[in-house]
C-alpha cells in the first residue's frame, strides 16, 4: 500500500502530554513529520521533546485562551513558514447528571472541547493554503453522534465539532484543505475528569478498549492519503464496543 511521503512536514499536536496526543506526535515524527507539542503541562511536553529530539518542539499552550494560541501559531509561522496538519486533540470531559452538574466545569469543557478547536483552526487556516495535502483533524468522540447519559455537557461540544467540521468543509475544501474528524469509542487513556480510575477501567475493560497508539495510526492514515483524497469522518470502536 502506497501512502504520501511525510518527511519534512509540519504538524501541530494539541494535547500532547499524554494519551492520544503524545502518541500521535511519536507516530508523526517517526514518519519524518516536525512536530509542535502544545499542551499546558511545560515539563511533559518538554520531555517528549526531548524524547523525539529534533523532529520535535514544545510550546505551553491553553487552547482555550485565544491570546495564546495567536501566540503559538505565530512562533508556527516564524520557525516553519507553514503548516500541513492541525490535529485538534486536547479535550476534557465531566461526568454526571446534568442536573447536578457544576457551570465551572461546563465552562472548562466548552473552553477545551469547542473553543479550542475554534481559535486553533482559524489560526491554522492562513498557514495552510498553498500547501499540498494540508489538513485539519479533529478528535471528537462517539459522543458526538449519540447522546451518552451522565455526558450532557460533553456530548453538546461533540456534537457541535462535528457540526462546526461539516461546515468549514464546505467552505475551504475547494482550495484544497482537508476537514477530517477522528470519532474514538472507548480508549485506555488518563481521560475521564470526574470519574474513578476503577470505574473508567472497568468500563474499558468490558469492551477491551482502544489504545492511544490505535488513534494515532488513524491519524497518520488519514493525512497520508494523496491530497485529493479526504477521509472526512474516521469511526473507529472497539470490536466489543457494541453501543456508545
Amino acid at each position: 500500500m502506497q501512502f504520501r511521503d511525510l518527511t519534512d512536514k509540519v504538524a501541530v499536536v494539541t494535547g500532547a502530554s499524554s494519551g492520544i496526543g503524545e502518541a500521535t506526535a511519536k507516530a508523526l515524527s517517526a514518519e519524518g513529520v516536525n512536530v509542535v507539542l502544545v499542551a499546558r503541562n511545560r515539563e511533559r511536553i518538554e520531555a517528549l521533546a526531548s524524547e523525539i529530539g529534533e523532529r520535535a518542539i514544545a510550546i505551553p499552550t491553553d487552547v482555550g485562551n485565544e491570546d495564546e494560541v495567536a501566540a503559538l501559531f505565530n512562533e508556527v509561522k516564524k520557525r516553519f513558514g507553514g503548516l500541513d496538519l492541525l490535529f485538534n486533540n486536547a479535550g476534557v470531559g465531566y461526568n454526571g447528571p446534568f442536573e447536578d452538574s457544576k457551570r465551572d466545569e461546563w465552562k472548562k469543557t466548552i473552553d477545551a472541547n469547542l473553543y479550542g478547536v475554534l481559535y486553533c483552526t482559524q489560526e491554522a487556516i492562513p498557514l495552510m493554503r498553498g500547501r499540498e495535502g494540508a489538513m485539519i483533524n479533529t478528535v471528537s468522540s462517539v459522543g458526538g453522534r449519540y447522546g451518552v447519559p451522565g455526558w450532557s455537557v460533553y456530548c453538546a461540544t461533540k456534537f457541535a465539532v462535528v457540526g462546526f467540521h461539516d461546515t468549514l468543509r464546505k467552505e475551504i475544501g475547494g482550495e484544497g484543505i482537508r476537514v477530517s474528524l477522528i470519532e474514538p469509542g472507548a480508549v485506555y487513556t488518563n481521560w475521564g475528569h470526574n470519574v474513578t480510575e476503577d470505574a473508567m477501567k472497568k468500563r474499558r475493560d468490558d469492551v477491551e478498549a482502544l489504545h492511544a497508539e490505535d488513534i494515532a495510526n488513524a491519524l497518520v492514515y488519514a493525512f497520508a492519503q494523496p491530497g485529493h483524497v479526504n477521509p472526512q469522518e474516521l469511526l473507529i470502536m472497539p470490536t466489543k464496543q457494541v453501543s456508545p
